[in-house]
């Protein structure tokens, strides 16, 4: 069930939206509407008539799950559960079940399990024992078993107390591994986006790598990094981030701000939109809105942000004119499945990396190979002439390479 409110979405596309965060554990839907709400009822969030109703349809098809694409309180979500004799749960417990899912490393497992505890302190009820226990997860679909809807509220404080510590671990062992990357500064670029942009498939194709990417809500959870060549011979590490969604579990934004802190380390980040949305402006103030939660700064969001039109093989030729007439100058169109606009992409990424580049006159010996090699590796060679016993070199490169190489050539 899908709730109208007043608001920017269209109700049927967030319809569709709930149907697919299903869809993305593998439940099927018999049954999805949109139920109109004038005003939110304290005991069971819809209308006595829409509940009666939807009563009738739930025993008429046997359905053991009803899915509420809103925040429920734990009293809605008893009183629901008790008049549609189903389980019911709400848009968290869903999104929560997700990563549950998804989670497969061992950070991962960790910041969803301290989600869910975080989410579950405040409910502890137990779950509905005439249920089977369907699938593997965090316990909201599932039946009898679920130790974590019965274990007490002090079992729960010290396991988030324990995940914490581990999570620091991480947050540390991450700061380690950026210092490490800033002694080798390769600018990082990172995608952010809606779930299901198509990041994963630009990601992919920029990098020529096989990240899973599929038509489906949060299809990659674990962050991937890989090295890209752009067209100058600069290279940069391109980050894959998770997908970001409307009304994201406040829980999930904070079990996650260890791995989402890469975005805030990356010198431009790509805002990845599926332009072919009907809600494609609400998805994008969405994803604005958690950036700024993490911490990013204006200057970043403007300055350092490039908005990728994609999935633009979907609409016509006078709408993709339209879109990119409008708007933050930085906002390019492209179709990662086909390829469309991608290598428009990465002559702007190495026009925004190089505004602040110097361009060096070398005169090298002609047997100093390594130095010609780490030129060519590091930098852009605008001219070259070669002379009897040496080299004449023109190249335009970072400041911080022009020192590396001074440092490593004694230049």
């Amino acid at each position: 069930m899908s709730q109208e409110s007043p608001g920017t979405r269209d109700p049927e596309a967030r319809l569709a939206e709930a149907v697919g965060l299903t869809a993305a554990i593998e439940l099927d839907v018999v049954h999805s509407e949109v139920v109109a709400l004038s005003r939110v009822r304290p005991a069971t969030y819809i209308g006595g008539g829409a509940v009666e109703r939807l009563a009738g349809i739930v025993q008429a098809m046997e359905i053991e799950v009803a899915i509420v694409d809103a925040s429920l309180s734990p009293v809605q979500q008893r009183n629901l559960e008790k008049a549609l004799d189903c389980k019911v749960i709400d848009r968290t417990a869903l999104i929560l079940e997700i990563f549950g899912a998804r989670a497969r490393t061992h950070e991962g497992r960790l910041q969803v399990e301290l989600a869910a505890l975080t989410f579950q302190r405040s409910r502890l009820v137990r779950s509905w024992t005439h249920l089977e226990r369907q699938r593997g997860g965090l316990g909201f679909v599932g039946g009898p078993g679920e130790s974590q809807l019965e274990i007490d509220r002090r079992l729960i404080g010290e396991r988030i107390t324990r995940i914490r510590k581990e999570l620091e671990d991480v947050k540390r062992t991450r700061e380690l591994h950026r210092e490490s990357r800033r002694k080798v500064p390769y600018p990082i670029v990172a995608l952010v986006g809606y779930t299901n942009a198509g990041k994963s498939t630009l990601f992919n194709r920029l990098t020529e790598s096989a990240v899973f990417a599929q038509d489906l809500l949060f299809a990659t959870l674990d962050p991937t990094m890989r090295r890209l060549e752009l067209p100058s011979g600069r290279t940069i590490i391109l980050s894959d981030t998770v997908g970001f969604i409307s009304d994201l579990p406040t829980h999930l934004v904070a079990a996650f701000r260890a791995t989402l802190e890469e975005v805030k380390e990356a010198d431009i980040l790509l805002h990845v939109r599926d332009f072919s949305h009907p809600d494609t402006e609400a998805q994008r103030n969405d994803v604005i809105a958690v950036l700024r939660d993490l911490g990013l700064d204006e200057r970043k969001l403007t300055e350092q942000t490039v908005e990728v039109l994609n999935k633009i093989d979907l609409l016509g030729l006078p709408e993709r004119g339209e879109a990119l007439a409008k708007g933050m100058s930085r906002k390019i169109a492209v179709s990662a499945l086909d390829g469309t606009g991608c290598q428009d992409l990465l002559g702007l990424l190495d026009e925004m990396l190089g505004v602040g580049d110097v361009t060096r006159t070398f005169e090298l010996d002609a047997a100093n190979g390594a130095a010609v090699a780490w030129l060519y590796q590091h930098g852009q060679v605008v001219d070259r002439e070669d002379r009897d016993s040496e080299i004449h070199m023109k190249v335009r490169m970072t400041p911080v390479d022009a020192e590396r190489f001074d440092a490593r050539f004694n230049a």
